[in-house]
Order: C-alpha cells, then structure tokens, then sequence
C-alpha cells in the first residue's frame, strides 16, 4: 500500500487537539498542503502502533512546544478532497480531542507557520479549515462536563 498524503490507496488516519485555556483557542497556521496557510488546531497523522490519544498529545508537543492533557473526544471528521478530474487527492480520517494545556512555552513547530491563542469569539476573523469553529464548539461543550456528540 502507498504511504503517500496525496492520492493515497486508503484514508489516513490524523489527530487533532483542540486545546482550550481561559475562553482562548489554540491555533496553527498551517505549513504544508493541503491547508497550506490556514489557521487549523494542532495535529497530524497517527503513527503505525500508536493510540489516537498519544498521537494527539505527540502532535501538540511538536507543533506548539506544550504539554496537554486530553479531556475527551470532541469529535471525527472525514476530510476528502478532490482534483479538478474529481480524483480523490487526500482522505484523512480526523480523530479531534479537547485537551488543556498542562506545560511548555508555546512556540511554532515544522508544520506550524505561525502558533497563537485566539479568543474563541474572535474565530471568525481567521482564514481556517472547514468545520473548525464547530469542533471548537463542541470542545467546550467536553471541557465543561458534556457529552461528545
């Protein structure tokens, strides 16, 4: 099987964090396609063997120099997107965690143009990937004791 990002023979598995501290999001811009220059919340792929959780907090550590602890599922989103020709070019399968930051100093990693803590109110004024402000939502909705549907 193919391990390419683009044009893969199956879905990917990736990770997100939606990580939450004082009525503030953090957010990546991201550095590479296919949401090159969008603002997204940190994540990446799942490593063979690896939980979903760990790869979560894996991610974070390496896009934003924190340490966060997982709260719950806030979420799973299939991405797909097509070429031109209608060709699937990426299919991520996306497992997204709400998560608290615990330590570190917040710095943008590799695959991370730029890390900011954003007001959650103020979501609107950024260029982000589809769906975000909904799985924000729904992050809140988990740090505060809710359900994750």
């Amino acid at each position: 099987m193919s391990d390419s990002r683009e044009y893969p023979e199956a879905p990917r598995v990736g990770v997100g964090a939606v990580v939450l501290k004082d009525g503030r999001v953090l957010l990546v811009r991201r550095n590479h396609p296919p949401a090159e220059g969008k603002w997204s919340i940190p994540g990446g792929l799942v490593n063979l063997g690896e939980p979903t959780e760990a790869a979560a907090v894996r991610e974070v550590a390496e896009e934003c120099g924190l340490t966060v602890r997982l709260l719950g599922l806030a979420g799973v989103v299939d991405r797909v997107i097509r070429d031109p020709d209608e060709r699937i070019r990426y299919h991520y399968v996306l497992v997204d965690y709400a998560a608290v930051p615990v330590s570190g100093d917040l710095r943008p990693g590799s695959d991370a143009a730029e890390a900011r803590w954003v007001p959650i109110g103020e979501l609107g004024r950024y260029e982000t990937t589809e769906g975000l402000a909904a799985m924000v939502a729904q992050a809140v909705r988990v740090s505060e004791g809710g359900i994750g549907e």
